[in-house]
């Protein structure tokens, strides 16, 4: 399985617990490595047969702007399932971020794998 790779993505988004925190926007910053098999879109060089790095990120972008949660792990685990379900991705692992959220750390945050890798790796 080869991955796509979408990087340091940032969106704002309503978050958090707290009652201040459900006023206001926040960054969330997050990396996705999707699973697909990449030698289709090389072979033919058409992006029609890979995932398309562009329009998944305006997806998360737009996800981030039609939800509000608490957790950041209530969205990564909608996010995945959202993404998983409209780009037919197989696996992913996305981190997300929240910087500023603990001020000792730059940021915190999970990681989730979602899906089967093919071949059972």
């Amino acid at each position: 399985m080869d991955l796509v790779l979408i990087e340091a993505l940032e969106v704002d988004t309503v978050i958090g617990v707290y009652d201040w925190e459900r006023s206001i926007t926040q960054t969330l910053r997050l990396d996705l490595a999707l699973g697909t098999d990449i030698r289709p879109a090389a072979a033919d060089d058409d992006i029609g047969l890979t995932l398309n790095y562009a329009a998944i990120s305006e997806r998360v972008n737009a996800f981030a702007k039609e939800h509000d949660v608490a957790l950041v792990e209530t969205f990564a685990e909608r996010l995945a399932e959202t993404l998983r379900d409209e780009f037919a991705i197989p696996w992913l692992r996305l981190t997300v971020r929240k910087p500023g959220a603990v001020p000792a750390a730059a940021a915190v945050g999970v990681c989730i794998e979602r899906g089967q890798r093919p071949g059972g790796a």
